[in-house]
């Protein structure tokens, strides 16, 4: 692994003007100029990369970048994302900065990192691998941030070809990958009443706020903390004036469950919930639209294989668990080899603090290089 490391370690200025470069073009998902503006210059890296390039074009919503590397029918997927959660305007209100050993600024973490370290790890196996022995799939995504519903079935069907999928979301705090994470999900509760004058006459009236009271509390009743399962009734409105009773009433539930058995169990008592006042009606709708990362054996195998990369470095390399989600959730539900977390150190994803530990930057593209390498040869 040396060799790797060397060669990661010679790229380090690279990688730092990369990253600043992919982070001063603002890509907010929903902003398809913007987004697409990214992308290009992400295509041209990845070209120059010596990728083949395949365009996914989208009209409703960024392209889908395809990289293509070396030959082989079962190639190691690389998964990422160009889009963020930051709208265009605020690199002008926090732009770029290094403080000591850290860049920060927005999407730094969030991950345009990451993409940076992969894209290194190629150029550091073209230049100590003389022949490749396999294929490798980069796939940048323009949706992740608000739940891939364009990129999902281009991640599903790539990832059924592939041997084995390498997703370059940051890493957990100190640089720990993550083998498990959390499915997520988001309910809406929809009640009508009956509404009447909340003074003359109430109890001609069916309140769809108190109703809505009434399953808030059937819903806090899911929670299991301790087997990982957490429901959160984020948002609620209803009613038209103090002194009517409530027509309609409206809350969205945020569902998070570590096994698709627990996904299965509590999607099945949201959409059995039934109104306690007769004078009321309960729609529910939505559902868990990311199964869990669950930690199975091939899970441990691939950070097997990332532990000795690392070691072979000098590094430890700790694992751990999260309550948010990644496009590998949809890969490893399909019982295809995953591993998450391998981009970038740093923290403060989604936050005004996000940034990311240069000294570290050559060390995490060799750990790619490296377990890709293993996947190859094991």
């Amino acid at each position: 692994m040396q060799p790797l490391l060397d060669y990661c370690e010679g790229q380090l200025s690279w990688m730092v003007e990369t990253i600043e470069a992919l982070v001063r073009l603002e890509s907010p998902t929903g902003d398809k100029s913007a987004v697409d503006a990214c992308g290009r210059q992400w295509q041209r890296l990845a070209v120059d990369a010596g990728g083949r390039l395949e365009v996914h074009a989208r009209a409703d919503a960024g392209d889908h970048v395809m990289v293509r590397f070396g030959q082989g029918d079962r190639p190691i997927l690389l998964l990422g994302h160009h889009d963020t959660v930051w709208p265009v305007g605020e690199l002008a209100r926090r732009p770029i900065r290094r403080d000591g050993d850290a860049i920060s600024g927005p999407g730094v973490f969030d991950m345009k990192a990451g993409l940076v370290l992969a894209l290194a790890a190629i150029r550091a196996l073209r230049r100590t691998d003389g022949t490749w022995p396999g294929a490798i799939a980069f796939l940048s995504t323009s949706d992740e941030e608000t739940g891939s519903a364009t990129s999902r079935s281009l991640i599903e069907d790539e990832a059924r070809r592939s041997a084995a999928v390498i997703v370059l979301e940051p890493s957990l705090p100190g640089g720990a990958l993550k083998t498990a994470r959390k499915g997520c999900g988001e309910f809406h509760l929809r009640i009508t009443g009956r509404p009447a004058h909340a003074g003359i006459e109430p109890e001609k009236g069916a309140s769809a706020i108190h109703e809505m009271a009434r399953q808030i509390l059937a819903v806090e009743s899911l929670n299991e903390p301790s087997r990982g399962v957490t429901l959160n009734v984020g948002v609620v409105h209803g009613g038209s004036r103090g002194n009517v009773v409530a027509a309609e009433a409206e809350a969205v539930v945020d569902v998070r469950v570590s096994s698709m058995d627990d996904a299965k169990r509590v999607a099945a008592a949201m959409h059995a919930l039934a109104p306690a006042n007769s004078g009321t009606r309960l729609l529910v709708t939505g559902g868990i639209d990311r199964p869990p990362l669950e930690r199975t054996d091939a899970v441990i195998r691939l950070f097997g294989l990332a532990q000795q990369a690392a070691a072979e470095m000098g590094r430890r390399l700790g694992e751990g668990a999260t309550g948010g989600g990644s496009d590998g959730n949809l890969t490893a539900a399909l019982s295809v080899p995953t591993i998450d977390g391998v981009g970038a150190v740093g923290g403060g994803a989604h936050a005004l603090d996000e940034h990311v530990v240069v000294k570290d930057l050559p060390w995490r593209a060799a750990l790619v290089a490296g377990l890709i390498r293993k996947i190859w040869t094991e």
